[in-house]
């Protein structure tokens, strides 16, 4: 029996049908070295290929700060086996920019940030540098999930974190995403046998109560300590604090776009120009 000839069509078509794997750029804002990355990535480095590019310095309470005026620089590091890995000194909406543009040159399939060391639950998203980065890739069109453990220790227990991040980037890269997705996900930091779940919630009205407690320096001149102290203002039970009050990973789908769309409604109507 003749052997069969193989055709060009016929090997374009086994080509195409194999499936590449995704694309996942992981970045943060506590810096490349953090544990909380290096976590991140041990969740979901097995789900695509992974690639990180991170600031070279702790970015917290950056918000969405970029570089503008000044150089940016990049170093590709050898410090997490298997995975390419680079630091800037720039923002981490910097990180998401450089990240596109010279390091994979196309978008990512999803970008993922955190885990954040601390809360960025109900108005920290406004602040955050971790979330600032996830909504950074939203705007360029990429699904992008912010991650945040609420414990500010370097040496947190990421155990729960890890098993959840993997749960939930599972799920969003097995189907199809409105390529604006942008989700908030805070993590409690209890053991992992406790977390009782995931909720997906609104964003609370809670804020930081702030004070500015006023010094001198060794030369008696005044400079001022930003001070604070949690309250939370919404009683609801479907907010993000509410949830990781008890026990659940919240997950709160947030976006760019800041249009009061029901206020506007109400302005069109009551303004007269």
């Amino acid at each position: 029996m003749p052997a069969t000839k193989k055709t060009a069509s016929s090997t374009i078509k086994k080509k195409s049908s194999v499936k590449e794997k995704p694309i996942i750029l992981i970045t943060n804002d506590d810096g490349v070295t953090a544990p909380g990355i290096r976590n991140l990535v041990e969740a979901v480095k097995d789900l695509g290929k992974v690639v990180v590019v991170a600031p070279d310095k702790p970015q917290s309470g950056m918000g969405h700060a970029i570089t503008i005026g000044f150089p940016l620089r990049m170093q590709k590091l050898d410090i997490m086996e298997g995975v390419e890995t680079w630091q800037t000194s720039g923002t981490p909406a910097d990180c998401v920019k450089l990240a596109v543009d010279k390091v994979l040159h196309r978008k990512p399939d999803i970008c993922l940030s955190g885990i954040n060391h601390g809360a960025n639950h109900s108005i920290n998203v406004i602040y955050s540098g971790t979330m600032s980065a996830a909504i950074e890739a939203s705007i360029e069109s990429i699904p992008s999930i912010g991650f945040s453990l609420l414990n500010y220790s370097m040496e947190a227990d990421f155990t729960g974190a890890r098993k959840y991040a993997r749960m939930i980037v599972e799920q969003i890269l097995h189907k199809k995403q409105d390529r604006h997705l942008c989700l908030n996900v805070n993590i409690p930091s209890v053991d992992a046998d406790l977390i009782k779940g995931v909720k997906v919630c609104r964003q609370a009205y809670a804020k930081y109560v702030e004070d500015f407690d006023e010094r001198k320096d060794p030369t008696g001149k005044k400079y001022y300590w930003l001070t604070g102290e949690f309250k939370n203002f919404d009683k609801g039970k479907d907010t993000d604090v509410w949830a990781l009050e008890h026990n659940f990973v919240s997950v709160v789908p947030v976006q760019f776009d800041l249009t009061n769309y029901e206020l506007k409604k109400q302005l069109e109507t009551k303004l007269k120009f």
